[in-house]
């Protein structure tokens, strides 16, 4: 969230909580799910969220990455396209996470944190979009969904869809 949208009344105490699934990751033989990389695509959609994340929401706060290679290194090539510098976390708990589970570490966020954004992966992020919307999503690849809710982290049940996205490189 920018200074401006932060000082205006309108938004005050509004939580913004966008969330990216992993780029497009590689295969490769004889290498485990956990440290898959990113493949070519993925590299250049990963670039481009980026890119979308600094014009759409340039103000985020707090990053929580899944600790998976895959999303570590989509969050690696975005930062480099938002102006923030945010505070970032690589959980462990975010990969192969349910909807719940994911939900349950946005709640552990700082009050005071405004921005979050949520790197991790299907089908979790897509169960917790319809937990927290009402409706069904699909997220692919470098997809993004940024929600807004007027609650604390602590208490959130509930989010509106802001805008969804999906950037190619």
């Amino acid at each position: 969230m920018t200074d401006d949208e932060r000082n205006d009344p309108a938004m005050r105490g509004k939580r913004t909580l966008v969330l990216l699934r992993h780029a497009k990751s590689a295969w490769p033989q004889d290498t485990e799910d956990f440290d898959r990389p990113l493949n070519d695509r993925g590299e250049r959609d990963a670039a481009a969220a980026g890119r979308w994340l600094g014009t759409h929401r340039p103000g985020i706060e707090l990053v929580l990455c899944s600790s998976a290679l895959r999303a570590r290194r989509t969050w690696e090539l975005a930062a480099g396209q938002i102006p923030a510098a945010p505070t970032v976390r690589y959980e462990p708990r975010l990969y192969a996470a349910s909807g719940a589970q994911l939900l349950d570490v946005v709640r552990g966020a700082p009050s005071t944190v405004l921005t979050i954004l949520l790197i991790a992966h299907n089908p979790g992020l897509e169960e917790l979009v319809g937990q927290l919307t009402g409706e069904p999503t699909e997220l692919k690849t470098a997809g993004i969904a940024a929600l807004t809710a007027d609650a604390h982290w602590s208490g959130l049940t509930r989010a509106g869809a802001a805008e969804f996205a999906k950037p190619r490189g």
